[in-house]
């Protein structure tokens, strides 16, 4: 059966019965109710069944209760008071206004004493019974703009997911806690509301039609403020009357709908601008995921092109941008409806026909100190006639002052895409470690991605030096369609997402790192290194934070791996664990096997016992798992301070049983090629590309700039020699060096 199987009913008076209380929902089946109309008179009592606790069934007095419909018991069984549940009862118009509420409608929304800023996504219960409606229906609202992040849901409910949105930007609330920003004539509200509800229509940076002198103009709102009684919105024109740009205009409220009316017919169109000569047909060119820029009136904006198409029969073709600044006035959404997704005041709607590509990724003019490498010759270098994809092999140790070392050099930022850069050229530029990744057959869903990665990405970095930014961008568009965030093109990330997601969602690479626990084999991309609070160290090297985090956590490898990804230890914004932290030029991680003969750290021959407490001893060097032979374990644990230590055996492999000279043992060791570094929320790069200890370059995406909001990035490498110094010293004297005096 359905809700609309039951008659409804709310309590309004005191009944005999204490459970059939004011403001208490109960129903009966329509069935039953329609076979006693002969009972229903002013004095008859009707079985009903409560709608809360066990459901009990009472005869109730009929002048104690009003009828409501199914919609209107959901709307009430939200609401968790009966005394609140019967206020809003009363107030008819409330509860028609919330019925008239649909998906994307934008709301205003009550939580926790404040008015936060929003738009429904879903509507309907958030439990499943037999009895509809059980649980009331409530309404899902996703934050928005900067009322972002103040939500406590991702869309899901008891493990249910309802709707989709990022982390702390959904709540869940009855209708008494929403009401919609564009006010209905049914929308409740006092006198003295009346002008607020209706200033609470427009909001600055909205888009907005305006009339004046008999004319239809465009602009953006400024503001909203009252006069002498009457609400007036201030206005950033996009065209005089004199066919001038900016300026501002003061116009009735009654005067200004919001909106561009992108339909209007051609002879209405006052505000579209001149066409200069040569330009007419440069929006010929432009599809979906074009890089473009259009003239506003605080400006020049720069965005991509998500939608193209008609919102309206007969109209023109449009386009929906998703623009780099918070300059739009939408979230991807046009009159309720909507066309595309990108973050809050980022969306804007314009004619095709105004838009021109963005100039930053074009040839520059002669005025332009720097210049934007053609980037074309080193794309078709990389790809056969047939469309094979050749590959290119990292840079060497020769090559990188000539093709890596200057500025427009690597890889170019966009629109915090940092983090990316500095992953995609710390792997790719000078080591193959991971070209498996390039080549390794995938599903034919996610063969564009690689070929992004390999033909505009790689094969262009490693044979020219330089990739322009709009290649990651278009990677970045490539993840956000597969649907792992709907934030890849816009915010900042952690490279580790970036590379979980393309390494095992995208390309299904074989695990980089196996660890062995408790006799398990779990598997991994990167590790997350953790310290105990008892740790004793000051300056550490990587080789220590991972023997000390293996060690807390009881962890060892089950093979070698052939790349490690090591996260160091969490910083928070108040707290650091380290003040400086050494790299390894190397890490030996023969101790860190779970399998393979090991030698004892005295006397150099077979180990066969590991003392866990021997591990933090200060006497013993701060670096490798503390291994003996039998004859040295039993001396170290002689000593009175050491006789309470628990060593245990080691498993010795069966080809090494009974070996006297284990002298010859190798040593398994990995070698540094990278570091990425993250300071006030901007990641960088260093890469040591030789043999040398100087052989040391930095890698910055957004090293400089090049203009204002219409500019762009300008990346840099050049050679640090100097870090292979600072990583020469002792710890001691590198504990000196004061950071501002270290040289850059």
């Amino acid at each position: 059966m359905t809700s609309s199987d039951y008659q409804y009913f709310i309590i309004t008076e005191n009944t005999e019965y204490y459970p059939v209380k004011p403001g208490r929902l109960f129903y009966i089946l329509k069935s039953k109710y329609n076979e006693q109309p002969q009972k229903r008179g002013s004095h008859s009592k009707l079985k009903v069944i409560s709608l809360h606790g066990q459901y009990l069934d009472y005869d109730v007095d009929q002048r104690c209760m009003s009828t409501l419909s199914a919609e209107e018991a959901g709307f009430l069984l939200a609401v968790s008071d009966d005394t609140e549940r019967l206020k809003w009862f009363r107030q008819k118009d409330a509860l028609k206004t919330a019925q008239g509420l649909t998906m994307g409608t934008r709301v205003i929304v009550e939580e926790e004493g404040k008015e936060l800023w929003g738009i429904i996504r879903y509507i309907g219960m958030l439990t499943e019974s037999y009895v509809r409606p059980p649980t009331g229906t409530f309404f899902g609202i996703e934050l928005q703009g900067e009322d972002r992040r103040k939500g406590y849901s991702d869309g899901s409910h008891n493990s249910r997911t309802f709707f989709s949105c990022e982390r702390k930007c959904g709540v869940f609330a009855p209708f008494s806690r929403v009401r919609p920003v564009v006010p209905s004539s049914l929308t409740p509200s006092t006198p003295e509301q009346t002008l607020e509800l209706q200033t609470e229509e427009l909001i600055p940076g909205d888009r907005v039609t305006y009339f004046i002198n008999n004319q239809l103009r465009h602009g953006m709102v400024v503001n909203v403020h009252e006069e002498h009684g009457q609400p007036f919105v201030q206005i950033s024109t996009d065209r005089d009357e004199n066919g001038k740009t900016g300026g501002e205009v003061k116009v009735l409220l009654e005067q200004v709908s919001k909106g561009e009316v992108p339909a209007d017919p051609e002879s209405m169109d006052i505000d579209k601008p001149p066409v200069e000569p040569g330009t007419d047909d440069l929006h010929m060119d432009l599809s979906v995921n074009s890089l473009v820029e259009v003239t506003l009136a605080a400006g020049n904006s720069c965005g991509i092109i998500r939608w193209i198409g008609t919102v309206t029969d007969g109209g023109p073709v449009m386009a929906g941008l998703e623009l780099d600044e918070d300059c739009g006035v939408s979230d991807g959404t046009f009159k309720n409806q909507r066309f595309f997704y990108c973050p809050p005041k980022r969306g804007l709607f314009v004619k095709l026909r105004s838009l021109r590509p963005d100039s930053r990724f074009q040839s520059l003019s002669t005025n332009h100190s720097e210049k934007m490498p053609n980037q074309e010759d080193a794309e078709s270098d990389t790809e056969h006639n047939t469309g094979r994809l050749e590959t290119v092999p990292p840079i060497s140790t020769e090559q990188v002052n000539q093709i890596l070392v200057g500025r427009m050099k690597g890889i170019q930022g966009h629109c915090n895409s940092c983090y990316m850069d500095a992953a995609l050229f710390s792997l790719f530029s000078c080591s193959s470690v991971l070209d498996s990744m390039l080549f390794k057959s995938t599903a034919p869903q996610e063969a564009p991605i690689q070929k992004t990665l390999l033909h505009n990405i790689v094969n262009p970095l490693r044979s020219k030096g330089f990739v322009k930014g709009h290649h990651v961008m278009k990677l970045r568009q490539q993840l956000q369609r597969h649907g792992y965030s709907h934030s890849f093109t816009t915010e900042e990330k952690d490279p580790e997402e970036f590379l979980t997601v393309i390494m095992h969602h995208i390309l299904a690479l074989d695990p980089l790192l196996k660890l062995s626990a408790g006799g398990k084999v779990q598997e991994s991309y990167c590790y997350q290194i953790f310290l105990d609070q008892n740790h004793s160290l000051v300056l550490p090297t990587v080789q220590q934070l991972l023997e000390h985090s293996f060690h807390g956590a009881g962890l060892k490898l089950a093979e070698v791996p052939s790349c490690l990804i090591l996260q160091m230890p969490r910083f928070g914004k108040k707290f650091k664990m380290f003040d400086k932290i050494i790299p390894s030029l190397e890490l030996d991680i023969t101790d860190l096997l779970s399998e393979g003969p090991q030698q004892c750290i005295v006397c150099g021959n077979l180990a066969e016992k590991e003392c866990s407490d021997c591990f933090k001893d200060s006497v013993f060097n701060q670096t490798g798992f503390k291994v003996f032979c039998e004859k040295c374990s039993s001396q170290v644990h002689s000593h009175p301070q050491r006789r309470s230590h628990h060593p245990a055996a080691l498993e010795i492999p069966i080809g090494y049983l009974g070996r006297s000279n284990p002298h010859a043992l190798t040593r398994d060791k990995l070698e540094l090629f990278a570091v990425l570094c993250i300071e006030t929320s901007h990641y960088v790069s260093f890469i040591k590309y030789g043999p040398k200890s100087e052989d040391w370059i930095f890698f910055d995406s957004m090293a400089d700039r090049q203009g204002g909001i219409d500019g762009f990035n300008i990346p840099e490498v050049h050679t640090c020699p100097e870090v292979g110094m600072y990583l020469e010293m002792s710890p001691a004297e590198l504990a000196t060096q004061m950071r501002a005096a270290m040289k850059p």
